[in-house]
């Protein structure tokens, strides 16, 4: 079995914020680095405070992500997140969304690969820039475009290549495209990690094993949908003497039950979520967008999410979420 030395938590906008990213630290273990959402750099060279929050104070097991389609802004971005005492900035050349692609920015700018050329010459031109990372799709609208951009790639010194095997066309659907991840890859002399549709341990492992040379996953929708899965990719894992000392020492621990476990991770975000929005309507709809990729986990209990769905009151949502997990 190969070793899967790092495991990130990839950015979901609207879910990955930074009280989701520490309370879900301070119950699961397994993950290495956390990304946040990403921050947009504009024009006017100043984050909206929002997007500051997201980076300060600052966080060793945090890397930032930045949109942007001009160069000249990426270079402002990096260079305010590594005044803050950030060493990798990542740069977000994968989100799919409509809004984003029209204005050239995330996926979009992989359409025109003269543009994404000279937006990559202008940010490498800079001085005095953190480590840069990328994250990717293989593509804009054919998987045949992996090799190009993976030879386009091969000409910055990027730390890492993290790559989603989809195009944007797919957004999130459909099966992820290995052979134009393994094209892509082979282009590239940085180390390169993968992304996409990783939702149990064997999902990681199995990749692992297609792919010895990459140590690194990144897990996003999969990690949301069961808060331990990192935790579990560690428990599972044959080689442990790969892991550092820590990390064995949390293997090691006992666990409470998972239940017990899970009610005290969704108790503890209503409380935190409760202090940060004004009312119990904002609380309601993060819990629920939490619960429609959790309920995956408890596919009996179909009709308890499906009124925790449509829930408008605190008492209703926490008696639906006792009839989960109080068992």
């Amino acid at each position: 079995m190969s070793v899967i030395k790092t495991i990130s938590f990839a950015p979901m906008e609207g879910i990955t914020g930074p009280t989701y990213r520490r309370v879900h630290r301070e119950f699961f273990s397994g993950v290495d680095r956390y990304y946040t959402p990403f921050l947009a750099a504009n024009k006017n060279h100043k984050f909206k405070h929002r997007e500051t929050r997201e980076f300060l104070p600052y966080d060793p097991c945090l890397v930032p992500q930045v949109l942007t389609g001009k160069a000249e802004d990426f270079v402002w971005a990096a260079k305010t997140i590594a005044d803050a005492g950030y060493e990798e900035v990542n740069l977000n050349l994968g989100c799919p969304a409509s809004t984003v692609v029209t204005k050239k920015k995330g996926s979009g700018l992989l359409a025109d690969t003269y543009a994404l050329e000279c937006f990559l010459d202008g940010i490498f031109s800079a001085t005095d820039l953190p480590k840069i990372s990328v994250k990717t799709r293989i593509g804009f609208n054919s998987p045949d475009e992996a090799e190009y951009l993976g030879e386009l790639y091969a000409n910055y010194p990027f730390c890492e290549v993290v790559i989603h095997p989809r195009v944007r066309q797919d957004f999130y659907s459909g099966v992820t495209d290995l052979d134009a991840f393994r094209i892509m890859k082979g282009k590239l002399s940085c180390p390169v990690c993968y992304n996409g549709d990783i939702r149990t341990p064997e999902d990681a492992f199995r990749i692992c094993d297609m792919f010895p040379d990459v140590h690194h996953i990144m897990i996003g929708r999969g990690l949301v949908s069961d808060p331990a899965l990192a935790k579990e990719i560690r428990i599972q894992s044959v080689d442990v003497e790969s892991v550092d000392s820590e990390k064995v020492d949390v293997i090691s621990d006992p666990t409470r039950p998972d239940n017990e476990l899970m009610r005290e991770f969704v108790d503890t975000l209503w409380r935190e979520y409760s202090e940060i929005f004004s009312g119990e309507r904002d609380v309601l709809f993060k819990m629920k967008e939490l619960w429609f990729h959790m309920g995956s986990m408890y596919p009996e209990y179909s009709k308890q999410l499906d009124a925790i769905k449509k829930c408008r009151h605190a008492d209703e949502y926490h008696e639906q979420v006792r009839k989960i997990l109080d068992r």
